[in-house]
């Protein structure tokens, strides 16, 4: 997929696509996770006015999400990033997290955080976050340590 053909913007979370691979990701965390250790963001608290949401889209075709959660004036939480099958391994995660990266440097934030899993479904990730300068560190926000979650952040 050429890159200029893929287009990132706000969404609104109306539409059945991305309700849709919001559900799929819910019911992967839940299939992955002991049910009190999944941290993912069910489709109303996504529409919080403290959370940007954005999907990935070629035409009409959606390929992704990230959500981008304000902690305070100088950081801010990644959120939802998912990609459905048939569009991983194609850029397009690695395309969302740029996109949110220069959003949130540009926004003013100072820094990123994230939390994700730490069984091997979530290595890619983790992975992809290491790979734009993300680094392990302790719980942040509201989250407690916990063996079935990593903790990563990023300076901009």
């Amino acid at each position: 997929m050429p890159a200029e053909s893929l287009q990132i913007r706000v969404d609104d979370l109306s539409g059945g696509d991305v309700i849709a691979l919001l559900e799929e990701h819910l019911a992967d965390m839940y299939a992955t996770s002991p049910p009190e250790c999944v941290h993912a963001l069910d489709v109303d608290k996504l529409k919080a006015p403290d959370i940007t949401f954005f999907a990935a889209r070629c035409g009409h075709k959606l390929l992704g999400c990230i959500a981008l959660k304000h902690l305070n004036a100088a950081q801010a939480e990644i959120k939802s990033m998912r990609t459905p099958a048939s569009a991983r391994r194609t850029g397009t995660g690695k395309r969302l997290l740029e996109h949110v990266i220069d959003y949130a440097a540009n926004t003013g934030y100072q820094s990123l955080w994230l939390e994700t899993g730490s069984m091997d479904f979530f290595a890619p990730a983790r992975q992809l976050y290491q790979r734009y300068g993300f680094q392990f560190c302790g719980p942040f926000a509201d989250y407690q340590a916990d063996p079935n979650s990593c903790f990563m952040c990023k300076t901009l």
